[in-house]
């Protein structure tokens, strides 16, 4: 075999190694996330979209707006849009307890906060441990990005830009 072919044959199979090693660090990626409950549920959001997460304050009401947008608030001369997941979900209301927290989400131009019961904690999910939304849902209305998979429970990850949209 002549050099010129064995560097070819050579080549090849470098990039051939190099293809399954990317698609080896492809099935590895890695998905960080935010958990919380709204009721009895878990759910997370990707933490690069969460601006921050705050402690209860005072809110102004709008009139002529759903009942899941409690009104809004001001952060730091920011006026933010106030919307209550459990009334936005449909599930019975709760009182305002020391695990309560508005949770700042920002999409681009479009930022809100959202009431949720409380924080529970950073996720870290491999993309495989990660379901796509199940076939019972219009996927294009849905605001479930996928079902993450963990040891002893399951997670609805929500779409960030479904969240944010305003159909109010």
């Amino acid at each position: 075999m002549s050099d010129q072919l064995a560097n070819i044959m050579k080549r090849q199979q470098n990039q051939v190694k190099s293809s399954l090693l990317h698609d080896e660090k492809k099935e590895e990626e890695i998905i960080q996330l935010v958990g919380f409950t709204v009721g009895d549920e878990e759910y997370a959001v990707p933490i690069l979209s969460i601006q921050e997460i705050i402690k209860p304050i005072d809110y102004t009401r709008v009139p002529k707006t759903p009942k899941f947008i409690l009104g809004v608030f001001n952060l730091r001369g920011n006026v933010i849009p106030l919307i209550d997941l459990r009334k936005k979900f449909n599930i019975k209301s709760q009182e305002i307890d020391e695990n309560t927290r508005y949770i700042v989400i920002k999409d681009g131009e479009n930022v809100a906060g959202f009431v949720i019961d409380k924080i529970t904690e950073a996720i870290r999910l491999n993309k495989k441990q990660i379901d796509p939304t199940p076939e019972t849902l219009k996927k294009e209305k849905s605001i479930i990005e996928g079902i993450g998979k963990r040891e002893n429970s399951i997670i609805t990850i929500l779409k960030v830009d479904e969240l944010l949209k305003r159909d109010f």
